[in-house]
């Protein structure tokens, strides 16, 4: 009898070993790329802000309030699943903070993608009369806006949430891990949250699918510098895609809800791990992977800034005739 109880014993120690180890890795599989992708979207910001030629031109302006958005969105997504991993429980006032920190920079990032898609069409368009619309101050007064109207949502959100009994509460002490899903408490909010969220989903889609398809119209016009028109619509595309990565992070958690009542906990976490990499992660580090890669003029410094200890390799980079980029390293 003691030998059966000490081999079921032996067992469960067993089981929760192999629990904790499975944790384990899968922490690591979630954090790890997040890290990664945290250095690179912090690089990139420096980048941005390390050259006058990138302080000075509209659209690197524009990445660079994107890809704050962005950074600031995949910190505070690890942060919360740190939490729910160790499972600590903040409180409702703490939790909030970090709400409306997530939900200022969620609205941020499709609404500077109409702009950035909108500075794309009028250079592609509207050649001649781009350095006239697109200036400095026009840009700076887009991005005021841009927050203007995300701090207003942010306000409402919070009025909503105020009307609240919190006092009927025994304690400030949430029951459930700190997300976006759990501070809506109000019917109103849910409502609310709702109807900003897919409206504004909705309008920045038509707006970039606008630009899009009066690119490709410019680009059936004979004066129209085909290769420039080619790489707008490209970028246009690849905005489109970002729009629709960025609109797949607001269904993570009904999808993942949905996925918890069918299948076993073992492979739920795996999903969940999955899925929070693909629609939280991944979508956060497009940008930086998408003008890192694809810019020719930001390239070579963002390489020489994550590559600082090659120095002398990259002293001679090559780049095109339009872009000294050799004197904005040295300088």
């Amino acid at each position: 009898m003691s030998y059966a109880n000490q081999s079921q014993t032996n067992s469960t120690v067993g089981m929760q070993y192999q629990g904790l180890l499975a944790l384990v890795l899968l922490s690591i599989v979630a954090t790890v790329p997040c890290c990664v992708f945290l250095f690179i979207n912090v690089t990139m910001l420096f980048t941005l802000r390390s050259k006058t030629v990138f302080l000075e031109t509209s659209r690197y302006i524009l990445l660079f309030n994107l890809l704050f958005a962005d950074t600031v969105q995949m910190a505070l997504g690890q942060l919360f699943y740190i939490l729910s991993a160790c499972r600590i429980w903040l409180t409702y006032p703490v939790c909030g903070v970090f709400f409306m920190l997530e939900d200022l920079s969620s609205k941020i990032s499709p609404l500077t993608l109409v702009v950035m898609s909108l500075e794309r069409f009028v250079a592609v368009c509207y050649p001649l009369r781009h350095s006239t619309i697109i200036t400095i101050r026009n840009t700076e007064l887009s991005i005021f806006v841009v927050w203007t109207i995300s701090s207003l949502n942010v306000l409402t959100t919070v009025i909503l949430l105020l009307d609240f009994p919190f006092e009927d509460l025994e304690s400030l002490q949430m029951r459930d891990f700190c997300s976006t899903e759990t501070m809506l408490l109000g019917p109103m909010s849910g409502v609310y949250d709702k109807a900003f969220t897919y409206s504004l989903f909705v309008s920045a889609g038509v707006v970039v699918t606008s630009s899009y398809i009066g690119v490709i119209i410019a680009a059936r016009s004979a004066s129209t510098d085909k290769a420039s028109t080619q790489k707008a619509r490209n970028t246009l595309l690849l905005h489109l895609v970002q729009l629709g990565l960025s609109l797949s992070s607001t269904i993570h958690k009904p999808l993942v809800m949905a996925i918890y009542k069918v299948l076993d906990r073992i492979t739920f976490v795996q999903i969940q791990v999955f899925l929070y990499v693909c629609m939280i992660i991944f979508p956060r580090c497009l940008s930086s992977l998408i003008y890192g890669i694809r810019d020719q003029t930001i390239r070579p410094i963002l390489v020489y800034n994550l590559c600082c200890q090659w120095r002398g390799s990259l002293s001679h980079p090559v780049v095109p005739a339009k872009a000294n980029i050799g004197i904005l390293i040295t300088s």
